[in-house]
């Protein structure tokens, strides 16, 4: 979270050739799976990926050539989700790394006057872990959790980047969706409220469960 050129995308991407400048999103996919190496032989893992970018409050799948625009949704047994989202299943770190290669070359980045290469879309790399076991009662216990990797556009300021027209309609948009995220973390601190705004942007509908 923070101004546009400030280092958000390399914190959570960094070097990925160089091991110690690795972000927080290579070093989880890392994670994952180490954690899955050492467990049981008895515990089965299903590991599935998505990715997808919110731009003007639009959301679009990074992982397909069809740019239709998405709708979120909810159900009961599953929460808030994206409908016709594509997903796929990974066997370890290097297919994720694949798979956030190809949908980073569709994202939406362009140049301001503070950043060369500005993040002009908030791009979510969401990974479902389902793990199952067979307990004594022989009958299957399933687990699923949610992690999403998110990289925010940058907020900014017209005064600073020079934005104008397309530029410009695009920061609208950002600093809405990242005003609502502040808006709906004070209000969960606060404790006190009775409402916590996540439908204000489809940024915090989408993180509402996580959130």
């Amino acid at each position: 979270y923070g101004q546009t050129g400030t280092g958000k995308t390399f914190t959570m991407e960094g070097v990925r050739t160089e091991p110690e400048l690795k972000g927080i999103i290579p070093n989880s996919f890392a994670h994952i799976f180490g954690h899955i190496a050492k467990a049981s032989e008895e515990t089965k893992f299903l590991v599935r990926v998505s990715y997808f970018e919110i731009y003007n409050e639009d959301i679009r799948d990074l992982l397909t050539k069809n740019q239709a625009k998405l709708e979120v949704k909810e159900r009961p047994d599953v929460g808030v989700f994206v409908k016709d989202l594509s997903t796929y299943i990974v066997n370890n770190a290097d297919d994720m790394d694949r798979i956030m290669t190809l949908g980073n070359k569709n994202r939406v980045v362009a140049s301001t006057a503070m950043n060369v290469e500005s993040s002009r879309s908030h791009a979510i790399f969401s990974i479902t872990v389902e793990t199952s076991v067979m307990r004594e009662d022989n009958q299957q216990h399933v687990k699923m959790g949610r992690l999403h990797l998110v990289d925010l556009a940058g907020s900014e300021r017209q005064s600073k980047t020079g934005a104008t027209g397309q530029r410009l309609a695009e920061a609208t948009k950002i600093n809405l969706s990242l005003s609502t995220l502040g808006n709906v973390i004070s209000a969960l601190v606060d404790g006190k409220c009775t409402h916590i705004p996540y439908r204000n942007s489809k940024l915090t509908r989408i993180l509402q469960d996580s959130l």
